[in-house]
């Protein structure tokens, strides 16, 4: 070797430099393979470096190579040295650490001053959110995701959020978010932009966020309005999870508004058919229909016909023998046929026979007949309107006698 070639291979050497973790240096691609890697040549180092798939990007497309090609030049951040061959050794690069850096840095300034950032729920865990802050890794606690109670976090993966920030430690790649507080202000506008635009009769749109065991709290857009569990049906309701879930979208009435209390009482059973709605048709006199018996008062029996519709079997209506009172011959719950009487669908009465439907026993000739009374022994003498809903003209008029023994 002469000299100069001596020289030259000193000057050479001399002007290698040394690659250290945690150096940013420049790069060429030397590389892309069928792992989704890059295989980068490290300039003025003489060595090479390869970035895994998990360190080209924080996003994770389904192909994160497709954006670079052999040739491109790439600034990036020297992570690890793989092996010890100190002439040959590769060593562990990443662009997506490099970009981190410089969002840490915007993180830390916009906390700073104050500002909020958007954020994109990548999973839940438990305790929290984990989310994605322009490819940095932040964590939501569950007492600061919302102003209200979530049940199931799974709901959030995928939502966008804007968020405050409470805590950024670069160092220990730790960033603490919260959510609550512009919710609550965002539940606040909402709610005060519903009070003064929602009245008593209006028919909104609304969503069932919490079932309990006197009805239903509905979401109408940042205030909850409530359906009494007797508002949710006509027909008998045990429990509001019985016929509504959570997350059901529904339609609702409204009753009242109390904006002072911040309350809201809604109907869902208002905006379905009444159960007297067209009765005459439902239960024309005349009919026979089966019915349910629900209530046993000294004067009768109270008979749920339809779902909603109870009609009354004056004790007279009974049976064609003699009895003292209702719960000698029926019982609640028990099924019977009852043949329709009358009907007043404004005051929603119906008067109903159960004798009329068994047939009139023959009187014995060698029995004597009883000396007539002043009044029926099955009177309702005494009897409260305002339980039964009929009056003493409607419940023992000659003409309901007259077509029960028709």
């Amino acid at each position: 070797m002469s000299e100069d070639e001596n020289k030259q291979l000193l000057d050479a050497l001399d002007n290698i430099k040394q690659v250290n973790v945690g150096d940013v240096v420049n790069g060429e691609i030397l590389a892309v393979d069928n792992d989704q890697q890059l295989m980068v040549g490290i300039d003025n180092a003489g060595v090479e470096g390869v970035i895994p798939r998990k360190e080209i990007s924080a996003s994770l497309e389904d192909n994160p190579t497709d954006g670079y090609k052999v040739g491109d030049q790439v600034k990036v951040v020297v992570i690890s040295k793989i092996g010890d061959d100190k002439e040959n050794g590769s060593y562990l690069l990443s662009i997506r650490r490099l970009e981190a850096l410089k969002i840490w840095d915007e993180i830390k300034e916009k906390a700073e001053k104050g500002e909020n950032i958007n954020v994109k729920v990548t999973r839940p865990v438990k305790g929290g959110l984990v989310v994605n802050a322009d490819g940095v890794r932040g964590f939501i606690p569950a007492s600061m995701i919302t102003d209200h109670f979530v049940s199931d976090l799974n709901q959030c993966k995928g939502e966008e959020l804007e968020v405050k920030i409470i805590e950024v430690v670069p160092e220990e790649n730790r960033l603490i978010l919260s959510h609550r507080a512009i919710a609550e202000k965002d539940r606040k506008e909402a709610r005060e932009k519903i009070m003064n635009s929602i009245k008593p009769g209006d028919v909104v749109e609304g969503t069932v966020a919490r079932l309990t065991n006197f009805g239903a709290f509905i979401d109408l857009g940042g205030i909850d309005g409530l359906v009494h569990i007797s508002e949710i049906s006509y027909d008998h309701v045990s429990k509001a999870s019985d016929v509504l879930k959570v997350g059901e979208k529904v339609n609702v009435k409204v009753l009242s508004v109390e904006p002072e209390r911040n309350r809201i009482s809604l109907s869902i059973k208002q905006l379905q058919p009444g159960p007297w709605d067209d009765i005459e048709d439902k239960a024309a006199v005349g009919s026979v229909l089966e019915g349910t018996v629900k209530r046993l008062v000294d004067f009768g029996a109270f008979v749920e016909v339809l779902p909603g519709v109870e009609g009354l079997v004056h004790i007279s209506q009974i049976s064609h023998k003699h009895i003292d009172k209702p719960s000698d011959v029926l019982k609640s719950g028990e099924k019977i046929n009852v043949k329709v009487l009358s009907i007043d669908p404004d005051d929603h009465r119906l008067a109903l026979s159960i004798k009329a439907l068994e047939e009139k026993p023959e009187e014995d000739n060698n029995e004597k007949k009883a000396p007539k009374k002043n009044v029926d022994d099955n009177t309702t003498s005494g009897a409260p309107e305002e339980e039964n809903g009929f009056t003493l003209g409607d419940i023992l008029g000659k003409a309901i006698d007259d077509d029960s023994e028709e």
